[in-house]
């Protein structure tokens, strides 16, 4: 029997926010629970959402907040972190390292054409070649073909809005209040940790499943 590919966005350190989507999704059995990246950071418990993770997702994939935070493992060098990063250095044990350095970049569903992804693709390139620093950041896509986020450069259009498919792209890692739903992309942060709503995307019907922030942990 096959069961649902349920697609989860970012999550952020905010295990009752995805304990409540798990309770609201009945999953089945055959469910397939599907993380697209940034489990943590910013939210009260990241620690907590690695665990859930564990025991209710088939897979979580890379995060820019989870390569980040492997890069300092890895190099001692503390130039790239934020504030709120500390507080989940405290909080992480080896297991929850080990898991976040087993987590892939994409995952292709063969059977719907669809990739699902945390932050996007540069449009106009194979989105299977493309490097941890550009499908982990990017958001807008700059004159000179160049990834920044929004804030680099506000009149840039979003990577999606010239995305071509196929394939469909689910992806995460840009907030907003609503889901952004175009012809070939699917963007489903919506914010939970800045007191939005966790969202999860059911496969192959692309319905969607939310929950509401029980509060506001972070203010960008």
């Amino acid at each position: 029997m096959k069961g649902r590919l349920v697609a989860i966005g970012d999550i952020h350190g905010c295990p009752r926010e995805f304990e409540d989507l798990l309770n609201k999704l009945r999953l089945e059995r055959h469910d397939r629970v599907l993380l697209l990246g940034d489990l943590v950071n910013r939210g009260p418990d990241s620690a907590q959402v690695i665990a859930l993770a564990r025991q209710h997702a088939r897979l979580s994939l890379l995060g820019n907040h989870e390569l980040r935070l492997l890069n300092y493992r890895k190099t001692g060098d503390p130039t790239h972190l934020k504030k709120t990063d500390y507080d989940t250095l405290k909080q992480l044990s080896s297991k929850d390292w080990a898991y976040m350095s087993a987590m892939p970049l994409t995952h292709y569903d063969r059977e719907h054409a669809t990739v699902l992804v945390h932050g996007g693709f540069l449009p106009g390139q194979s989105w299977r070649i493309q490097p941890a620093r550009i499908v982990t950041r990017i958001q807008v896509v700059g004159k000179d073909g160049t990834p920044y986020k929004r804030s680099e450069a506000p009149g840039a259009p979003h990577w999606s809005e010239l995305w071509r498919g196929p394939p469909f792209v689910v992806y995460g890692h840009t907030p907003r209040r609503e889901i952004s739903r175009l012809k070939w992309s699917l963007g489903i942060d919506t914010a939970c940790v800045m007191g939005g709503a966790l969202t999860a995307c059911i496969l192959p019907e692309k319905r969607i499943v939310q929950v509401k922030a029980h509060e506001r942990y972070y203010q960008p």
